[in-house]
């Protein structure tokens, strides 16, 4: 992959995981394939590329490819609103995180913990859904910027719905840092924002089904 198409494929996962977060909120489920897919990356610890992180698995990023064009492409008609704030403040929150080698330290150890949960619970498990919950709640939600989930209440009040949205969250993060290792910017999405368009097209098409 070159430099653009690993930079794309990062904001996707970044894209994707805050699309999830939305649309839990606003109906109360998910698809498992995705959830999966983010969960996943968070254990990729020492992947071979950056298509490694996400198991290679490009359809489970769908929804995060179209809430990225819709952003990209600037159409008020087509923009997710949402999951482009979501994700603008995790780009934001990670480079606050890069900062704090304590607690990337400690992140970095829970998350060994979490990998061992999965070797006996599974991936897609209500334990390892709250510990990364967990995680993202004794790191991340301490710093002063603070994500905030719009939805249905009922929907968000649901305390497994809480943990996935804060578990999707640290996904989000992990495909932040994976964006600023690859080169990625925040002003490239402006400045290379046709550039980045093309290349999410070409991906997409790639993605289609047969």
């Amino acid at each position: 992959m070159n430099r653009y198409e690993q930079q794309v494929l990062a904001l996707v996962g970044v894209f994707t995981a805050t699309s999830l977060v939305d649309k839990l909120a606003r109906t109360g489920t998910i698809a498992e394939t995705p959830l999966s897919c983010m969960l996943n990356s968070l254990l990729e610890r020492n992947p071979a590329d950056t298509g490694a992180v996400y198991s290679n698995d490009f359809t489970a990023l769908r929804d995060g490819m179209r809430a990225l064009a819709s952003a990209l492409e600037r159409d008020p008609n087509a923009l997710q609103r949402q999951p482009l704030r979501y994700s603008l403040n995790l780009l934001q929150l990670e480079r606050m995180l890069a900062k704090r080698d304590d607690m990337l330290e400690v992140m970095g150890r829970r998350l060994e913990q979490i990998e061992k949960q999965v070797g006996h619970f599974g991936l897609v498990n209500d334990n390892v859904i709250a510990a990364c919950a967990s995680l993202y709640q004794d790191t991340l939600s301490t710093f002063s910027l603070r994500i905030q989930v719009q939805g249905d209440m009922r929907h968000l009040q649901v305390a497994q719905n809480a943990d996935k949205v804060r578990a999707l969250l640290l996904c989000g993060i992990r495909s932040a840092r994976l964006w600023h290792q690859v080169g990625g910017r925040r002003w490239h999405l402006v400045f290379y924002r046709a550039k980045l368009l093309k290349t999410l097209y070409s991906l997409m098409r790639h993605t289609q089904p047969e």
